[in-house]
């Protein structure tokens, strides 16, 4: 399958061609599912978010005026589907934390850190989570974030330096 969507199999999915369209998902659901982990701190929302992404996406896909766009439109649309999911979630959730055994070896200590680097990911901001995760994950760059969240590129770098000193600082690096 292609990384990217052809701007041709933009205009087919926007036209309605269910085809096209499926083409898109299996090209970018990973991704979107990526970003939505990252803003929910959740498999179970990061998987409701995406679906969610793919409803507005299909809605909305006519009026993407740069189909060369798609990937940082799709990510933006996930990004915000998780935030508000995150708003909306009243429930508690309990979060295992693997706590390290005395006797473990250094391959062992990949899962704490995982959950260390989780756990200080829930501590952000929805926002800064989506930015983090549309930066490091998606690897896309301060301007295409920008145009997305409606933020200038120094915005987006500056709120994504503060987000990095918040996560350095929860692990105890900064």
């Amino acid at each position: 399958m292609e990384r990217d969507a052809s701007p041709s199999l933009v205009d087919l999915a926007a036209r309605g061609d269910e085809a096209a369209f499926t083409r898109i998902v299996a090209t970018y659901h990973a991704d979107l599912l990526r970003i939505a982990r990252v803003v929910c701190g959740d498999i179970d929302l990061a998987s409701e978010a995406a679906q969610s992404a793919w409803i507005v996406a299909w809605r909305r896909l006519g009026s993407l005026r740069e189909p060369a766009r798609l990937r940082p439109w799709l990510m933006a649309i996930a990004a915000n589907e998780a935030r508000q999911l995150v708003r909306s979630d009243t429930r508690r959730r309990v979060r295992e934390i693997v706590v390290r055994d005395p006797t473990t070896t250094p391959a062992d200590f990949g899962v704490a850190v995982r959950v260390d680097l989780a756990n200080a990911l829930g501590s952000l901001d929805p926002r800064d989570r989506a930015l983090v995760g549309m930066r490091y994950l998606a690897g896309l760059e301060s301007p295409e974030i920008a145009r997305e969240f409606g933020m200038t590129a120094v915005g987006v770098r500056s709120r994504l330096s503060r987000a990095l000193d918040r996560l350095r600082k929860e692990l105890g690096d900064g």
